[in-house]
């Protein structure tokens, strides 16, 4: 007996023993860092992540914001369409280096790998839309990485444990599998769209509010830009066949037929996160105003051109518009109104003598010659105290500085296809009017900015001199006439193939202002076009870069694999000037 009540002595502690360890477990688990998430709240984060709204300017700033690729960042900056003119807050350098790199946007890879398993293993269906927007998701990514790294991890990725040194997959394999996930995607789409499967909901969609048929556009409209970026290796992937395949089968591959189809991140000043509120407003317009002022290269396209949209988007230049004026000798003496022009009167610095009515109308800050960007490559020590005298032309207060909300940050949009198809046209890729594209690019991207190419009568607004407030802006009336501005040689598309491309390239950079990441600088590293300046203002001993260098803390958790993709690539050595397989 003694010995049987042993026994159960001995069972009944042990089972209170594994039972009090079970309860400690349990206790530990921490629910403010669960280990599975419902794949619903893993696709909200990461397109979050792809709208690029970190702050910082390295490749590190946010785990998938490849370098902070949103409006008015610093990859706007490198594609030169403004500058930051104050050191302190920052500057205009392409800081490629392997310092200011990382890998961080895998993490975003990797969530998309991890919701599509998420949903799967809840029950979902292997087929599911939250793995197909993630293969849209993986093609961005790897396109991004390979256009600006060159060879990257790809077959060997995204392993953890199993594997903390991948290998490199060559940028050639890596394009030919961001075409085949589009291609997969767009096929999958349209199964799921004919089997009405409706589990993404408009609270999880932050862009088509879980309407797939507009990520199906989105999907073959930036396979297209995929396939233009890829023009100078058309033979080796076949994209003649490949464009044309989308073009004429609009059925099996639709693309955008608006605006109102763009992939784009709307600002929500409503929302709890700061990263929803449009990066210049009201809050901010007195301590960074000053700041920012536009491009040359952005803006003597516009006024070479005599294009209102600078107008829009840019206010004239404080010191060439509305104050006194010293002209060959002459300073202001007085002035008179006449029938609403204001005619000022000068005299000779030298004598008393009158120069009699010198005629300058100080209401009309609506010509062209009145707005002047700074040079990119301008060193800060000369662009900071010229901006600070009024002689550049800073970014338009009312359109950019008056509510929290702004303009969307298109991802990939309906401009851009136009462009993009009128190119292949020209290249001969496909049949149609080039021409007819090209126009309603235009016509589309001015309708953007508030002008038609019907109406004649606009109104711009400016921020008078000394006024200090976006509520003080003032109307401007201006005139445009479309078909005289497309009248132009310079903007009519020739007949000429090389003419018409660099043509359709310069008007697709002017509708990119402020928007689809790194598209203008891939444009101009691809054809030249437009004409992008240098100088020690852009560091790397005044020349622009042609790519990322990888990251440093490659060198070291994954030095062999880093120094074969070196040398696979026939690099002298990993830095910002070594032309990767696409630019050979």
């Amino acid at each position: 007996m003694k010995y049987l009540k042993f026994i159960t002595m001995f069972f009944a502690g042990a089972m209170l023993i594994l039972s009090c360890k079970k309860q400690i477990e349990e206790k530990q688990v921490n629910p403010n860092n669960p280990e599975s998430v419902p794949a619903q709240q893993i696709l909200g984060t990461i397109l979050t992540d792809i709208a690029g709204t970190g702050s910082a300017g390295d490749l590190s700033s946010d785990a998938g914001d490849l370098g902070s690729i949103n409006s008015w960042s610093n990859v706007q900056a490198w594609n030169q369409y403004h500058c930051q003119n104050y050191d302190y807050y920052g500057n205009n350098i392409y800081s490629w280096t392997g310092n200011n790199a990382s890998f961080d946007p895998y993490l975003v890879i990797k969530n998309v790998q991890r919701m599509d398993s998420e949903y799967t293993v809840r029950g979902g269906a292997a087929l599911n839309p939250y793995e197909t927007i993630g293969r849209f998701i993986d093609a961005y990514y790897y396109y991004n990485l390979a256009m600006l790294f060159g060879d990257v991890p790809l077959t060997s990725a995204l392993k953890g444990v199993a594997d903390f040194t991948p290998t490199y997959t060559s940028q050639k394999d890596v394009f030919n599998f961001v075409l085949n996930e589009l291609d997969t995607a767009n096929t999958e789409m349209a199964s799921i769209i004919a089997s009405k499967n409706y589990s993404i909901t408009s609270g999880q969609d932050i862009y088509y509010g879980g309407d797939l048929s507009k990520w199906q556009k989105a999907v073959n409209g930036f396979k297209l830009r995929v396939l233009i970026e890829l023009s100078a290796k058309a033979s080796d992937f076949n994209i003649p066949a490949q464009f044309a395949a989308i073009i004429n089968n609009s059925s099996k591959y639709p693309v955008f037929t608006s605006q109102s189809d763009d992939l784009q991140f709307v600002y929500n000043p409503g929302a709890s996160n700061t990263y929803s509120t449009y990066p210049f407003n009201p809050s901010n317009f007195g301590s960074i105003a000053q700041r920012f002022n536009v491009a040359a290269t952005y803006v003597s396209l516009l006024t070479s051109l005599s294009d209102p949209r600078v107008f829009i988007t840019c206010e004239p230049v404080p010191n060439l518009y509305d104050r006194e004026f010293v002209l060959n000798g002459y300073s202001f003496d007085s002035s008179y109104t006449s029938k609403g022009t204001i005619f000022h009167c000068y005299k000779k610095t030298d004598s008393i003598a009158i120069k009699p009515k010198v005629e300058y109308d100080n209401n009309t800050p609506t010509q062209f010659k009145l707005f002047v960007g700074a040079s990119t490559g301008e060193p800060l020590s000369t662009m900071y105290p010229n901006a600070s005298a009024g002689k550049y032309s800073f970014i338009n207060r009312k359109r950019y500085y008056s509510n929290f909300t702004g303009e969307p940050d298109v991802l990939v949009g309906y401009k851009e296809l136009l462009f993009n198809i009128a190119e292949g046209i020209k290249r001969g890729w496909v049949s149609g009017n080039a021409e007819n594209y090209y126009k309603n690019g235009i016509t589309e991207s001015m309708k953007f900015y508030g002008i038609d190419a019907v109406s004649e009568a606009f109104t711009a607004y400016f921020l008078p001199n000394g006024a200090n407030s976006v509520d003080q802006v003032q109307p401007y009336p201006f005139s445009f006439d479309f078909a005289n501005y497309y009248a132009q040689n310079s903007v009519k598309l020739s007949a000429t193939q090389a003419t018409a491309i660099n043509q359709i390239v310069l008007q697709k950079y002017i509708a990119m202002f402020e928007n689809s990441g790194y598209e203008g600088y891939y444009n101009w590293r691809r054809t030249g076009v437009p004409a992008f300046q240098s100088g020690s203002g852009v560091g790397n001993n005044g020349v622009i870069p042609v790519r990322w260098a990888y990251p440093v803390t490659e060198q070291t958790q994954n030095a062999s694999n880093w120094k074969t993709a070196v040398s696979n690539q026939g690099f002298n050595a990993d830095d910002l000037n070594q032309k990767t397989w696409l630019l050979k």
